[in-house]
């Protein structure tokens, strides 16, 4: 890597491809700069040179990109079907690879790419950049820490994912089983699915009630509700939806000396006792006794910087092996959630995660590809700021 900077190729410059080739512009980066991009479209690459220069070299095609000399790594921001295929294709080609979340549609893909990239001597991360949400931190630290003990309950309603029609109208192959593959679970929540079982554990068995088309005129489900049960006896419940207006994003979690909730996006409170549940349950000596809590208004460092630390801690892995925000091996577990949701919902039983069947899974979901349409007199938007959605 010449003058120790990651060359990086951008795969894709939709609105998530346009929004990082904007922080790029901005000085948000560091040890990396944009030195090729690709889209099938010319149009969209039309603006990328107006934003990067005139003399970027752009492409029409990923191998050719690939192929190119230019690039030591690729950020993969294609439709979510295609993040395994260009991955693997990456990977093959030595390069370094960073793919936007999902990791993929179906679990049984990801599976073949994670097998893929412990065969190939590259860095591969995933962009969850909501780990980076100092709230999402904290919460991770103190569960993790003990200090609350085990956990007991956790609730995350999260339905400020408010999307019009006109949104699911701007391309072809939004909210579509043949384009997409899912809607609100495998669009707007692959983040909250990360961090749910980032600080809380996977899920041992899940249970959801899915509505598909609900409040728009879509294939996918855009209304969620899920009940989960962990190893240690500990429940759960994600409701979602595209549906609501206004919406909630609350985020608690019960453990046995207390418990913390995450309102919005800049509140975190946790509520601390001296004594356990299950302790003072056996010691109190009155019928109406509860535990003492002192309520704490959690302090953080503040930090947020969401899409560029995630691609700043990927420049640094590669040219000093230094953590990434998110291993790209670790997109699998928010996605088994989320296909265990499906199946679920398609099956109308719980989904045990530790058993869970991909190929039943691929062959429901082909099922629906299969009947799948696409929709005409669409109006795509390219270059919307989507820097509002971040907080969720």
């Amino acid at each position: 890597m010449a003058n120790n900077v990651v060359k990086l190729g951008i795969l894709g410059v939709g609105n998530m491809g346009s929004g990082h080739i904007g922080n790029f512009v901005a000085g948000k980066w560091n040890e990396i700069e944009v030195a090729a991009v690709c889209d099938l479209k010319t149009d969209r690459l039309d603006r990328a040179k107006e934003a990067l220069g005139a003399d970027i070299p752009v492409f029409t095609n990923a191998e050719e990109m690939m192929d190119s000399g230019l690039i030591d790594a690729v950020l993969v921001a294609v439709p979510h079907y295609d993040h395994p295929k260009y991955a693997m294709m990456a990977m093959e080609k030595g390069l370094h690879v960073m793919i936007e979340k999902p990791a993929g549609v179906y679990t049984k893909q990801v599976l073949e790419m994670n097998e893929f990239a412990k065969k190939h001597d590259v860095v591969f991360g995933i962009m969850m950049n909501q780990r980076t949400n100092c709230i999402f931190r904290k919460m991770r630290e103190i569960v993790q820490s003990g200090e609350l003990g085990a956990i007991r309950r956790t609730n995350w309603i999260i339905t400020d994912w408010y999307r019009p029609q006109f949104y699911y109208d701007s391309g072809d192959w939004r909210a579509t089983w043949s384009g997409e593959g899912g809607g609100v679970l495998l669009n707007q929540c692959p983040h909250n699915l990360d961090l749910w079982q980032w600080i809380c554990g996977m899920p041992k068995t899940v249970s959801a009630h899915l509505h598909f088309g609900k409040w728009h005129d879509i294939e996918v489900e855009d209304d969620v509700t899920a009940y989960v049960e962990y190893e240690n006896g500990a429940t759960g419940v994600f409701v979602t939806t595209t549906g609501d207006a206004p919406g909630t994003n609350r985020f608690e979690i019960s453990l046995e000396k207390g418990k913390i909730v995450a309102e919005g996006a800049n509140s975190l409170v946790m509520w601390k006792s001296d004594i356990s549940e299950p302790e003072f349950s056996k010691t109190n000596t009155s019928p109406f006794g509860r535990p003492k809590f002192e309520k704490i208004d959690v302090e953080t460092d503040g930090m947020n910087l969401q899409h560029s630390a995630v691609l700043n801690a990927f420049a640094a892995r590669i040219l000093h092996g230094e953590p990434l925000v998110a291993e790209g091996v670790e997109g699998i577990n928010g996605l088994t959630i989320s296909n265990a949701m499906h199946l679920s919902a398609w099956l109308g039983k719980p989904i045990d995660i530790a058993t869970f069947d991909h190929e039943l899974y691929y062959e429901e979901l082909s099922k629906r590809i299969a009947t799948s349409r696409r929709k005409e007199n669409v109006v795509e938007t390219v270059n919307v700021d989507m820097s509002k959605t971040y907080g969720s």
